[in-house]
């Protein structure tokens, strides 16, 4: 899809294909869908970030909570986002196995209980191995620190979503 038909979109139908973008946020879709008309991929792109950085620090959190846990029980009950499915595929967290699974879990919930949100990495960067690794790392951090850690991940995730909504190589973003 290039920018003019993105620019043609009327309200309901930028929501359908954008609303996901963040992940589970299609109020963030809405809110730039009146930003138009967008000049490419990069201007799109800005004002998705520019509405996240404008947000108090409790909407940031609320952002970031709408992500699921790496390999977690989204992922085990099926019921992660079609998104969310492929970047979990890619990285290879649909295959761990049962020791690997238990070690994210137990992780993820010391991560959630230090920072009140979930881990958010963009998987799609990573892979199976690192990701532990990651976490692990990450929950030494400072909460402020950890804070702008993660709604970074959390472009780089938007960011590449928009870039397979317009077909385009993030590598050039």
């Amino acid at each position: 899809m290039d920018i003019e038909k993105v620019n043609s979109m009327d309200f309901g139908e930028f929501v359908d294909v954008f609303g996901n973008v963040v992940e589970k946020c299609p109020l963030i879709a809405a809110a730039v869908w009146s930003q138009r008309p967008f000049l490419d991929l990069e201007d799109l792109q800005k004002h998705f970030f520019a509405f996240i950085d404008a947000l108090p620090q409790s909407g940031q959190e609320g952002i970031l909570r709408c992500h699921p846990d790496l390999a977690g029980r989204d992922l085990q009950q099926g019921t992660l986002t079609a998104e969310s499915q492929r970047e979990h595929s890619g990285a290879g967290l649909t295959s761990l196995g049962a020791d690997e699974l238990l070690r994210l879990a137990e992780l993820n919930a010391q991560y959630r209980a230090r920072f009140g949100f979930p881990f958010i990495l963009a998987a799609r960067l990573s892979d199976r191995a690192a990701v532990p690794r990651e976490l692990a790392r990450r929950l030494l951090c400072p909460p402020a620190q950890e804070l702008r850690t993660a709604l970074g991940e959390v472009k780089k995730i938007s960011g590449l979503r928009l870039a397979d909504l317009l077909c385009a190589n993030p590598a050039k973003l």
